[in-house]
């Protein structure tokens, strides 16, 4: 953020600043893709993947292997346990299968692992699928037609009413656009083209929140260069000049 009017600007110790120019330059590397393919964007581009990868090693290997394995068999008391905990050998000898892809020869057991990871995280997604997909679905459109609540403005009333119409009247055109066991003619055909509107709207708009979630990004890169990275920049080339000039 900018600093206060009339308070001078600090500089951070020498590894923070140092930070803050690998991101800065990181930054400007990625941002000049909008001038066109370089080898700068593709060594920013190659280094975010690499640490994204050794960053997700090592995540792996302190919440996964340390916490759900080898804290629980040989360390219980750092999980919280009282004795071991040998039902974890079970996920342990199917995690240890799944490498046997490696091997031709036995490439075979995977085939079990993978199995039960299918199978229960099929078993798993069914209900949240359902809930979020149908259920709440359903109980977001199931809305009442003139919403009055005690002392309510009238105003707000028919506001509020008019949008619950309007998503009625809208979800029944979409699910008219989909309705296919008659011709789409008449009263049907004007119904599923209004429907199409509607879908175009919606689509429009979670598009339009994709972008505002790309702007946001941008906004908080373009507020890093200005408001964290350029107010070093000033100090130290004042210090260049300085060095080789003689005078400030």
């Amino acid at each position: 953020m900018p600093a206060a009017a009339g308070v001078a600007y600090v500089l951070p110790p020498l590894w923070d600043i140092i930070g803050l120019w690998l991101a800065a330059l990181l930054t400007l590397a990625i941002f000049s893709f909008l001038y066109g393919d370089n080898p700068f964007y593709k060594l920013a581009e190659h280094i975010f993947v690499g640490v994204s990868a050794a960053y997700g090693v090592v995540m792996i290997y302190y919440e996964s292997v340390l916490g759900d394995m080898i804290d629980p068999l040989f360390r219980p008391e750092k999980a919280g346990l009282h004795a071991p905990k040998y039902w974890t050998i079970v996920p342990v000898l199917l995690g240890l299968l799944m490498l046997t892809r490696f091997i031709r020869k036995y490439d075979w057991l995977s085939r079990w692992p993978i199995a039960f990871i299918l199978g229960m995280s099929a078993g798993a997604s069914v209900p949240p699928t359902i809930l979020a997909m149908i259920l709440q679905q359903l109980a977001a459109s199931l809305q009442p037609l003139w919403a009055v609540k005690a002392g309510q403005p009238l105003a707000i009333t028919a506001w509020v009413s008019f949008s619950n119409l309007l998503l009625a009247g809208g979800l029944l055109c979409v699910l008219s656009y989909f309705y296919f066991s008659l011709e789409h003619k008449g009263l049907l055909k004007v119904t599923s083209r209004t429907g199409v509107w509607f879908l175009m709207v919606a689509f429009g708009a979670g598009f339009g929140n994709t972008v505002m979630a790309r702007i946001s990004l941008l906004i908080g890169r373009i507020e890093f260069l200005r408001y964290e990275w350029w107010p070093t920049v000033i100090p130290l080339f004042k210090a260049a000049v300085h060095v080789f000039t003689g005078h400030g």
